[in-house]
């Protein structure tokens, strides 16, 4: 059956997700890894990952797709279109958690996608593109599985593998270390990706809004901060002769606070100092070294190198003042990922279309969409989390609210495949 005037709000109002069977679902993923005090423990590779794949693999199969498993570990799911060989309009999230995480967390976007692309099956409606659901590998940890994906696992010299350990977690779930760059994906093979997430955050609940216009993903840099002093004696040693480590890593905290609000840089940004271990950490000693970390995020790469440089010159002061050596070294490096102009544009119309209000946002949480933009266009839907709690047992999101950015979600992909249509009519 092919869809034509799909621009139309009727049409967009009279096909809907059986909200019903999709919190179903998610309740049902909820037992597996489930620990008795609330929430789950489903780490990436674990037998309880493995159980709670064959249950998606399940699902998809009854929804009319065709199920494999790529070189990383990805579980897809294909719904062909009407064009066999067009690319896929993708979505999708994970379903492996922290430990003691919650419910919702990547889960919900799988599951959400797998009830839109049934409700097509329901329907008897295929696109004129085939849609795909991916549940990721491994996104809490590694993010093997959009990192291959988009190309970037060996040339990522920060990926965190263990020789034989992380071919045998492959080979668990049907992947392949030796075979990883098999699993690279490109704008051949997908026309758009969409993800579907709860927001992790306070910001939706706030305003009172139901769905999150995703402006983007932010890039994130982190640094490992050493301080190094002089450990001597706590009561032996006057106050204007000691070179306190810890002294100068509360400044440094302070420093990173202050530009985390800073209103000259000219972004959202957000800064954290998030570990601090100190040495000899005695009750009765002056401490004498400081490790700690720094976190700082935003949209634009342009105010994290400012970010940097003033963090930077607060370090080179808070030295000078209390007399102690401060090195910095890069831990981690994230680009921003801004969502397409396009996709951003078709959510916020299927939305009004829904009758829902939106609330523009970005993504402070990596994602896997972030590392799939680098190959496709790339959007995200957020829905709120109540009290803004996530990676915690207590991570609700309301039924109704998960229904809500399922429909958008359905509908965003039927919009998107009317648009990327007209490449695949003048081929």
């Amino acid at each position: 059956m092919e869809l034509e005037i799909l621009q139309t709000p009727t049409l967009v109002h009279d096909l809907k997700i059986n909200c019903h069977r999709l919190n179903q679902s998610i309740a049902k993923l909820a037992d597996i890894g489930a620990l008795p005090e609330g929430g789950i423990q489903r780490l990436a590779f674990s037998d309880e990952d493995l159980e709670a794949r064959a249950v998606i693999q399940h699902r998809m199969i009854a929804a009319g797709m065709k199920v494999s498993v790529d070189a990383a570990g990805n579980l897809i799911g294909h719904y062909p279109g009407q064009y066999l060989d067009a690319p896929a309009l993708a979505t999708g999230s994970h379903i492996d958690s922290v430990p003691a995480g919650g419910i919702y967390d990547g889960t919900y976007g799988v599951l959400a996608g797998v009830e839109a692309v049934q409700t097509l099956y329901d329907n008897n409606i295929r696109l004129a593109h085939p849609v795909e659901i991916i549940v990721f590998a491994d996104e809490e940890s590694t993010m093997i599985g959009s990192k291959a994906m988009s190309g970037q696992v060996l040339l990522d010299t920060d990926f965190d593998v263990s020789g034989t350990a992380i071919q045998a977690k492959l080979k668990r779930v049907g992947g392949s270390w030796n075979n990883l760059s098999s699993a690279q994906q490109t704008t051949h093979d997908f026309a758009a990706f969409v993800e579907l997430h709860i927001e992790q955050g306070p910001v939706l609940e706030a305003a009172g809004n139901p769905i999150g216009l995703v402006t983007g993903i932010v890039g994130q840099r982190r640094y490992s901060i050493t301080i190094d002093g002089n450990a001597s004696h706590a009561g032996t040693t006057p106050m204007s002769m000691r070179q306190d480590a810890l002294v100068a890593a509360s400044q440094i905290a302070l420093a990173v606070h202050k530009i985390g609000h800073a209103k000259d840089i000219g972004g959202e940004q957000v800064a954290t100092v998030g570990s601090l271990e100190l040495k000899p950490n005695v009750a009765n000693t002056i401490p004498g070294r400081v490790e700690m970390t720094v976190d700082m995020r935003d949209l634009s790469n342009h105010c994290l190198d400012r970010m940097f440089e003033m963090l930077e010159e607060a370090l080179d002061t808070i030295a000078t003042d209390t007399q102690t050596r401060i090195q910095i070294h890069p831990k981690l490096r994230n680009e921003p990922a801004p969502v397409n102009s396009h996709i951003h544009h078709t959510i916020a119309t299927v939305c009004s279309h829904l009758g829902l209000d939106t609330h523009p946002l970005p993504s402070r949480a990596s994602h896997d969409a972030q590392n799939i933009a680098r190959i496709t266009d790339m959007g995200m839907i957020f829905v709120p989390s109540q009290a803004g709690l996530s990676h915690a047992a207590d991570e609700y999101t309301s039924p109704e609210h998960c229904a809500q950015g399922a429909n958008v979600l359905l509908h965003t992909l039927i919009q998107l495949d009317q648009h990327y249509r007209c490449r695949l009519d003048q081929q």
